[in-house]
């Protein structure tokens, strides 16, 4: 029986007491009281039915503690204070109800016990309501409750919660005294360090420190530490992950309260907080530039679960600590700008002298009357005149007459005005000349002196002369690459057009068919077809188009081969002499050299009437990256040929490589021989330079860029060419029938049998449907498939099968380098030669490569 028997209490049948009591007298009149201190409900005495009657009716939170153990009874109110404890703390002791704060709940019971009241405002303490500590303020009133005897039964207690009020008080205190202690720093270091320090202490934090964070590394240049390791240092952010640093470019802040469970860390990244104890944190975002964010950052060694104010004061401190970098930023930066400001007027006259004696440009100060009061160094410099001579002279006299009145008027103007003006004006020299000189002038305010300060344009207008020259090269240029575009264009055309002209001659001559006077006809059309195509060989040399050979070659082989044959086409009087010394191979295409070569010389020969001498020289040179020839730099082979004729103007010069233009009169030359030395100096990477002049003759420079190859002497080892061995199917593919007709006659005439196709698709339902032939013949540039693709697709399906490419275009875009190729127009001989080649290759060889021997008519 409980101790309340010893009263002989009678039990009660109801429990009207707790009638409106709310949730908490619903719950005790729920519960069995009875394995409890207080007994049964049914003998509780009246003075405590009483005591819970009011409690439950209060809207104030009021706690009765009963017996000497303290067994809690409470109304609606309090289990609102007590958070999560509520409901298993209703009915418990208080002792053990609240164990983080038994000793103060001991005291209270034995105060109120013995009949004594307690009073306590704003009692802070640490209470555990929702499975964490935090801390609270409350205004708490204790008074004894007395039972049926008179003496103190229990303590009941009335509480208002001021945590609230009590926070914000402390928080805003705390505030306005970091923000005071913030005020008088004006360096960044120490309004970090000061800040880190406190908020570090005002939430007990284990490590706070300003970091910056740019190009995935995170700088910190202090921290403030308390019971674990600094982490002052460059530490790589690469393993935190896309998210977290996603969240820093957002600027939100980051708050993490388990490094080991937050699903934004990869292991990786819990691994490297965990090895620097962190196991929380709060990273805010005081500064986000270009660069990259600066941020403040408060760490617990511990998960900790960080509670809303304790963020949001984070944040704000941050806010304070941001406002006084910038503010300490200002200030300093006006600091700096007041030093540089002193510093400017401390130098401001002494740059002003600088200026005035080492301007390039003439200052002076004068008056309108007509007299110089000061002038520059510059003067002297750029007229000779000294000073003196021109303080004692009057302005006008140092003007040309001509320039006189425009300059006196444009002063007078200015006078008039009071607005700065400009001209120009040739002023004299001391050693008699004249220089063009540009005046800005502004008058003063006193309305007597006017400033002066004279641009010399000497320099200017030689500029302006270079300018234009380079304009009218650039034009010359433009004017020389059009016609180049056109003659190479017109020149492939005539190809084609050359092609069934030259073959069907060929076929003519070769049959011996007509009469001898018919033989005589059609043997003159086969040499102007011939002529027609070195004319055509010639506008693509210009053009740059046509095909080369290009191989090691050694010059002064060349010109010793050669001067035997120059000499007997220059005839008697003209003395032929050769220059030469050691050199590198260059890079040239043999025949074309030859060619080009013979061309200079004939060039020569014609600027000679009356007989001379030529000279042919060669030498290695070097040009650097500037030089007045446009050439690339690097290593050369120059080969000269001088003449001792008549020579050339500038004009002349010029035009000297525009395609047919001769100085030669009608019908003694076409104008294309220096066009054909031109381009094929260029297509090589080489050029073409001139040097002459009126009565002192001509020099012809061929630049050819040194080979990187060495010289190969294949002559002695080749053999010629024999007819095709193989007779067999050709099968012919050329979009123009009549070039197709006469490319047709020449195979038939080599014992091969034609199949033609007008296209490269055409060609291919032929192999489809059966066909097998011996070589493929096939023009390269065709609507739809070219040649080229076409060679392409039969080297995989029959890769056994000799391909030859024949084309009016010499371009080789499009047009792979191991495919022999021969170039429109042509005749029966070579392109027998070509096929002999061919065929004559073993199959695993390949075909020859151009620039190694590579077919090419």
């Amino acid at each position: 029986m409980p101790a309340h028997s010893a009263l002989s209490i009678r039990p009660v049948a109801t429990f009207d007491f707790l009638n409106g009591g709310g949730a908490c007298g619903e719950l005790i009149r729920e519960r069995d009281w009875s394995a409890t201190a207080l007994g049964p409900i049914d003998y509780w005495p009246a003075s405590l039915r009483t005591t819970v009657a009011i409690l439950l009716r209060s809207p104030v939170p009021i706690v009765l503690l009963w017996g000497p153990a303290g067994v809690m009874l409470y109304n609606d109110g309090y289990s609102v204070f007590a958070g999560g404890r509520h409901p298993d703390l209703l009915g418990s002791e208080v002792r053990l109800g609240w164990p983080e704060v038994a000793e103060f709940n001991d005291h209270v019971m034995t105060v109120g016990l013995a009949g004594g009241t307690l009073h306590y405002h704003d009692q802070e303490l640490t209470l555990h309501r929702h499975g964490r500590p935090e801390q609270v303020w409350m205004d708490l009133d204790y008074s004894p409750v007395l039972d049926e005897s008179g003496r103190p039964g229990g303590v009941i207690c009335v509480l208002a919660e001021t945590t609230r009020r009590v926070a914000s008080e402390r928080r805003t205190a705390f505030l306005l005294s970091l923000a005071d202690a913030l005020r008088p720093l004006d360096h960044a270091d120490a309004i970090m360090d000061l800040a880190a320090e406190r908020l570090g202490e005002r939430l007990d934090a284990s490590r706070v420190f300003y970091a910056e964070i740019a190009g995935g590394q995170m700088t910190v240049t202090c921290d403030f530490a308390r019971g674990v390791g600094s982490i002052v240092g460059t530490h790589s952010l690469d393993a935190f992950g896309p998210d977290l640093l996603g969240a820093y470019r957002l600027g939100t802040p980051v708050v993490v309260r388990d490094v080991g469970a937050d699903p934004r860390l990869n292991q990786e990244a819990r691994d490297g907080l965990t090895q620097r104890e962190v196991g929380a944190f709060i990273d805010v975002i005081l500064f986000e530039e270009e660069a990259g964010v600066g941020l403040l950052a408060v760490q617990s060694a511990t998960p900790r679960v960080w509670t809303e104010a304790e963020e949001s004061l984070v944040q704000e401190v941050a806010e304070r600590v941001k406002t006084a970098v910038e503010r300490a930023r200002a200030a300093d930066g006006l600091r700096r700008l007041n030093e540089t400001l002193e510093e400017q007027i401390a130098v401001r006259s002494a740059e002003r002298d600088r200026l005035w004696n080492l301007s390039q440009d003439m200052l002076a100060r004068a008056d309108y009357a007509g007299m110089m009061s000061a002038v520059s160094p510059a003067w002297s410099r750029v007229l000779g005149w000294s000073e003196a001579d021109l303080l004692t002279r009057g302005y006008a006299s140092f003007i040309h007459p001509e320039d006189g009145p425009q300059t006196l008027a444009a002063i007078a103007r200015m006078a008039e005005t009071r607005r700065p003006t400009r001209f120009e004006n040739r002023i004299a020299t001391r050693d008699g000349g004249w220089k063009d000189i540009e005046w800005t002038v502004a008058p003063e305010e006193d309305g007597v002196h006017f400033v002066a300060v004279g641009r010399d344009l000497s320099v200017t207008k030689a500029r302006e002369a270079d300018l234009e020259e380079a304009r009218e090269a650039l034009r010359q240029s433009q004017k020389m690459e059009a016609m180049g575009s056109l003659t190479g264009g017109v020149a492939h055309d005539f190809n084609n057009l050359l092609t069934p002209i030259i073959g069907s001659l060929d076929m003519l001559v070769r049959k011996g068919i007509g009469s001898a006077r018919e033989r005589r006809l059609i043997e003159g059309a086969l040499q102007s077809a011939e002529r027609a195509k070195t004319l055509v060989q010639r506008l693509l040399a210009f053009a740059r188009r046509q095909p080369l050979q290009p191989t090691a070659v050694d010059v002064v082989r060349i010109v010793q081969n050669m001067a035997g044959l120059i000499g007997a086409t220059l005839g008697p009087m003209i003395d032929v002499r050769v220059d030469l010394v050691d050199l590198p191979p260059a890079r040239a295409d043999l025949n074309q050299l030859e060619m080009a070569l013979l061309n200079l010389a004939v060039n020569a020969r014609d600027a000679m009437p009356g007989g001379g001498e030529l000279t042919i020289a060669a030498r290695a040179e070097s040009v650097e990256s500037r030089n007045a020839h446009g050439l690339a730099a690097g290593e050369y082979v120059r080969l000269s040929v001088r003449d001792t004729g008549v020579g050339m103007d500038e004009e002349t010069q010029r035009r000297a490589i525009e395609p047919f233009f001769s100085t030669k009169g009608i019908g003694k030359g076409t104008g294309l021989g220096l066009s054909m030395v031109h381009g094929l100096a260029a297509q090589l990477g080489g050029g073409l330079t001139i040097a002459s002049a009126p009565g002192h003759g001509t020099t012809m420079n061929l630049w050819l860029p040194i080979s990187a190859a060495a010289i190969r002497d294949d002559a002695a080892n080749a053999e010629p060419l024999a007819a095709p061995r193989r007779i067999g199917t050709a099968l012919l593919v050329d979009d123009e029938e009549l070039v197709r007709l006469s490319t047709a006659d020449m195979l038939t005439d080599m014992q091969y049998e034609v199949v033609e196709a007008g296209s490269a698709e055409e060609a291919l339902r032929l192999l489809d449907g059966g066909l097998a032939p011996d070589i493929l013949v096939t023009d390269h540039l065709m609507p739809g498939m070219s040649g080229t693709e076409l060679a392409r697709r039969l080297r995989s399906s029959r890769p056994g099968l000799p391909v030859l490419i024949v084309s009016g275009y010499a371009e080789e875009d499009g047009v792979d380098a191991d495919i022999p190729r021969l170039t429109k127009p042509f005749r029966i001989a070579e392109l027998s030669a070509c096929l002999a080649a061919i065929i004559a290759m073993p199959p695993e060889s390949g075909a020859p490569k151009r620039g190694d021997g590579a077919i090419n008519t």
